[in-house]
């Protein structure tokens, strides 16, 4: 097994600092589908199959599913905070510590694809309904010395979601589930 593959299922993150109008187009109807994408691929799986690791030291499908409300829960408040306040440095968070939590490792998956459902759904209201000029702002990320405009942003998490979801899928595929 290609280790780099299987935390890469679809390669590594894109990093853009501007975006064309066909490609952030392409991106938001990418993020719109995932709340049905992901729902339909876990709606298979048991509580054990939620329970694997997607791959050998990796988080469990359940942790994956949760990190990916966490995750896109910063996300939806960067985004807001750029938008209303203007550029800004955003606090980074410890996301393997928020993965090793009880509500990440124990609850059910419902909660969080409810909460993926409804971010996306404001998220893409948001993108959609964005200038040009708006696309340009930007927060600071301390943790990698970055500035990410909100082109990067919509770019970034589009891939994050369709990068967990292949690890999903991939695995699905791997065991035969």
């Amino acid at each position: 097994m290609d280790l780099e593959k299987l935390k890469y299922p679809i390669g590594k993150p894109p990093y853009i600092s501007q975006a064309t109008p066909e490609a952030r187009q392409q991106w938001i109807q990418e993020m719109s589908r995932l709340p049905s994408l992901l729902e339909k691929t876990l709606a298979q799986l048991s509580d054990e199959q939620l329970d694997t690791p997607y791959r050998p030291g990796g988080w469990s499908v359940r942790q994956v599913v949760h990190h990916l409300a966490d995750s896109h829960l910063q996300a939806f408040s960067r985004l807001k905070f750029v938008l209303a306040e203007g550029n800004t440095t955003i606090k980074p968070y410890d996301e393997a510590a928020w993965a090793a939590l009880s509500d990440s490792t124990t609850l059910p998956v419902a909660p969080s694809l409810q909460i993926i459902g409804g971010l996306h759904l404001r998220m893409v209201h948001l993108f959609q309904n964005m200038s040009d000029e708006d696309f340009t702002k930007a927060y600071h990320h301390p943790g990698y010395g970055k500035d990410y405009s909100l082109d990067a942003v919509l770019a970034l998490y589009t891939w994050h979601g369709k990068h967990h979801l292949a690890h999903i899928t991939e695995l699905v595929k791997r065991e035969g589930w």
